[in-house]
Order: structure tokens, then sequence, then C-alpha cells
């Protein structure tokens, strides 16, 4: 019988390859390993994300197209910006039904925007997509700084993305301005990681320009310019920012500088008790009493003083690992290189190799004649020879240098949590202050998996409370001063750890 032709064998050969390439990928990712990792491993974050912010759009087109519509401060947007496209730039005449303007220039022109799209603020359907979408790329910002940190598993961060209904109903259901806020300042982060600092400068800025919370990040940034920039530099990047400043605000302050001033950045406006969302377990009288004011006041620049020091030194830290980054960088570029020429020329001798081997039906032929001669010698018939490993081919390298970003973001993260904690009054939608910080600083405590999931389980109870009760404020007090003590006894016992390796260094100095 004459031998099959070889063009038959071909599409058996394909199949047999597909299928080979199909049983490989099915062992290496449905396996319970791949899972654990993708659940459990900080470094798997990147291709979470892409599922998070997926199954984030779903549940914000729901929430829109199935949950009622709550208007509690949109209207009074629109007519405060009304009153200044119809050419009042007196802030003082700037007013909608929930009292007087007192939100910055930056504000006034982003909502005036939105006063357009929406037909003068008539199409609030347009208005929640629009805050969808804000939500999405702040989640995106959010979940980058995560990614280069490797400091929090992706579960945790699925978790709490998903089960705050609080959060989704500030940005799609109620259309509060601090989510734009906190877009630009999550923007600004992300762009002083990467060191382009003048557009991080401008960015920072323009969130100050829509509410003026995001100045709790202050301080940090003093430190972080400094740590990085100097002295100088650091002069040039806050004067970027007043510039903003003075820009956004220019119509205003050419005509009514005062009232500009008075209006957008009044430290000593008076929230009503109603709204308080930690402090409602005090009588209306002393909330409002000048003198409570003033202590908490106080309590946050003596928190401030405190963290100073460490904060410094995790900057510091920050740019030597940066400064070792830019040493190591193109090293490791170049190595790879070389590991990528190798790799091309093993694979250009692999194929002459491989035209050289016998064909299938000669290997079946030469398995088959081998076997005979053993049966003939009465031996046993030995199983085929098992291939020669192969040589493991030489890994890309690299180090993931970015986990220093740890060091940039706790102190920031520290420094806006201090503000939070000290606020004169909470309202529900200044949650989003510091939702998205929290997984990280519970995770940069040395509290067992119980205590973090129960610290941000019960703020998020408090947070979802309304009205508040003597129990919910109460509550997020003591979560809030739980978290910073283990924060802090975190942060200076590493103190501790690196000023005994200092020593350690300089004795051995000292005896060489």
């Amino acid at each position: 019988m004459a031998p099959p032709k070889g063009n038959n064998n071909r599409p058996t050969g394909r199949r047999k390859k597909s299928s080979n390439l199909l049983q490989t990928l099915l062992d290496k990712y449905l396996n319970i390993g791949f899972l654990k990792y993708l659940v459990l491993e900080p470094a798997a974050l990147p291709i979470i994300s892409v599922l998070i912010v997926l199954a984030e759009a779903a549940i914000n087109v729901f929430v829109i197209r199935r949950v009622p519509y709550t208007e509690i401060d949109w209207v009074a947007y629109m007519q405060e910006c009304e009153g200044f496209l119809n050419g009042t730039t007196n802030y003082a005449l700037l007013r909608g039904d929930t009292g007087p303007l007192v939100y910055p220039a930056a504000f006034v022109y982003i909502y005036s925007a939105l006063y357009y799209i929406t037909s003068h603020g008539a199409n609030v359907r347009v208005a929640q997509y629009i805050f969808a979408g804000i939500y999405l790329l702040q989640m995106c910002l959010v979940l980058r700084l995560y990614a280069k940190s490797r400091k929090v598993p992706p579960y945790v961060l699925v978790l709490s993305a998903f089960t705050s209904y609080r959060i989704h109903s500030i940005y799609v259901l109620r259309l509060f301005n601090d989510p734009v806020a906190i877009l630009l300042l999550y923007a600004a982060l992300n762009l002083f990681v990467d060191r382009r600092w003048t557009w991080g400068s401008i960015l920072f800025s323009l969130a100050v320009g829509v509410k003026m919370n995001i100045l709790l990040f202050a301080p940090a940034l003093l430190l972080f310019y400094l740590a990085n920039l100097g002295p100088l530099k650091t002069f040039l990047q806050l004067a970027i920012c007043g510039s903003v400043q003075l820009l956004l605000g220019a119509p205003f302050l050419l005509s009514h500088p005062v009232e500009y001033l008075r209006g957008s950045f009044d430290l000593g406006r008076i929230f009503e008790h109603k709204w308080t969302v930690n402090y409602r377990f005090l009588s209306r009288e002393f909330f409002e009493h000048r003198t409570f004011h003033l202590s908490l006041l106080g309590l946050h620049l003596v928190l401030l003083l405190v963290f100073a020091k460490p904060t410094w030194t995790f900057f510091q830290s920050y740019v030597r690992l940066r400064s070792v980054q830019d040493q190591l960088q193109p090293q490791i570029a170049k190595k790879n290189s070389e590991v990528q020429a190798q790799r091309k020329s093993k694979k250009e001798a692999k194929k002459e190799k491989d035209t050289e081997k016998l064909s299938a039906e000669q290997q079946s032929f030469l398995n088959a004649f081998e076997k005979t001669l053993q049966k003939s010698s009465g031996g046993k018939a030995a199983a085929p020879p098992a291939p020669a490993p192969a040589r493991a081919e030489a890994e890309r390298y690299g180090i993931h240098f970015e986990r220093c970003t740890q060091l940039a973001l706790l102190p920031f993260f520290l420094c806006n949590f201090i503000g939070v904690a000290c606020s004169r009054s909470l309202h529900y939608q200044f949650y989003v202050w510091y939702f998205h910080s929290l997984p990280y600083l519970v995770w940069s405590t040395s509290y067992t998996l119980g205590v973090r999931y129960l610290i941000l389980g019960i703020i998020e109870y408090c947070w979802n409370s309304y009205p508040s009760t003597y129990l919910s404020s109460s509550a997020l007090h003591l979560c809030h001063l739980v978290l910073l003590f283990g924060v802090a006894r975190q942060i200076f016992q590493t103190m501790r750890l690196n000023a005994a390796a200092k020593q350690k260094q300089q004795q051995q100095k000292k005896v060489q």
C-alpha cells in the first residue's frame, strides 16, 4: 500500500499544534495557582484593574438607569453659574437656592461648561453620564497608583470599589463638585510620581480652584517638592500654583477682589449641625463654638508636626531610590537588548536544526525497528529516551522601581487623613476626600486581616447611616483613631529600624 502523501498530513499537524497551544494556555491560566495570584498578589493588579473598570462601568450605568436621582445641590450650582454667565463677577451676588457661592473660580468655569452641555442644567441624565465618566477616569488614576506601589491585594480594591453605595451615590446620583476636585487631585499625584512637576502643579492648583479641601494635601506636597527639587525649584512650582489661581480668579479679582476672597476661601465658614456625619453627639452650641474650631485646628497642626520628620525621611528615601533607578535603568535596558539578540540567534539556529530532523514517517520506522531488535534479543522493550530538557532561556532583567511609590503615597494619604479626622464637620459628600486612600492606609498598619476589614466595614457603615447618630459619629472617630495609631506605630517602627541600620553601618565603617 502506497504511503499517504505528505500534503494530507499538514492539516493534522496544524490541529495538533493548535491543540498543544490551547492545552498549554489552559494549563498555565486555568488553575488554582494562577487564580490565587490574581486575587492575592498586588503585582496582578494591572490585570484586575481592567476588570474593575469594566464592572464599574456596568454598575454606574445600572445605578443611573434604575436608581432615582436625588436633587441636592445641582440646581443651586446651575443658578450660581447662570449669574456668572449673565455677567455678574461679584461673588456676593452669585447665589443659588442653598445659599451664596462658596467655591473658587475653577468650579464656576467647569460647572458653566456643564450648564451648556446639559441644556442649562435641565438634562440631568447627561450630567449623570458625565459624572460616571469622571468616576471611571478617577478609578483608572487610583488603580494606577496602587499598581505602581504593589501594596494592597487586588481583592481588597475589588471589595471596596463594588460595595460602597455611598460613593456611587455621590458621583452619579448627587453630582457634587467634590468628585471633580478629587479627580484633578489624583491626576496631579500621578504626574508627581512620574516627575512631571509643572503639569502636576497646574492640575493640583486647578483642583484647589474647584474645592478648597485639596489644601489638606498641601503640607505633604511642600515637603515633596523640597525633597525632589530643592528650594529654588520648589519656589518655582509654588509660583506656578499661585499663578494658576490668579489666572482663574482674574475676572473676579479685578472687579470685586474682597468679595471673591471672602466667598471662595472662607476658612471661618460655619457648617450646619444637621448635616454633620462626625459630630452628631455634640450639642449645636458647642459644635458652632469658635473655641472648638480652634482646638481642632491646633490638633491638626500638632499631628502634622509629629509626622513631619517621618514624612521627610520617607521622601528622601524615595528620591534616593529614584536616583538609583536613573543609574541602573540604562544598564538594565542594555542587558535586555543583549538577551533579546541572543534569543533571536538561538531561534535562527533552531530553525536550521529542525530542517535536519527526521520526518514523522522516518522516526516512526526507526522506533519500530528498534523495538523489533529488542524483542529478537529477548530484552524488554525500553521506552523511547526522553528528550533532553531544553535549556531555560534567560529571563528578562528588570527591577520594579515603581514600588518605591509607597514612600511617596503614604505621607500624602496620611496628611490628608489627618485633615479629614480633624475637620470641624464632615458632610456625606466629603467621603470621597479619603475613600480611595483608606485601603492603602489600612494596609500600612500591622493589624490582622480581621481588624483591617473591621475598620473599613465600620467606616463604610458610618458614612451610610443617614441621618447620622450618636453611635455612627462616635464609631467613625474611634475608627479614625485606631487607624491613625496603627499607621503611626508602623511608621515610627520603620524609622527606628532605619536609624538602627544607619548606626550599624557607621560602626562597620569605623571598624574598617
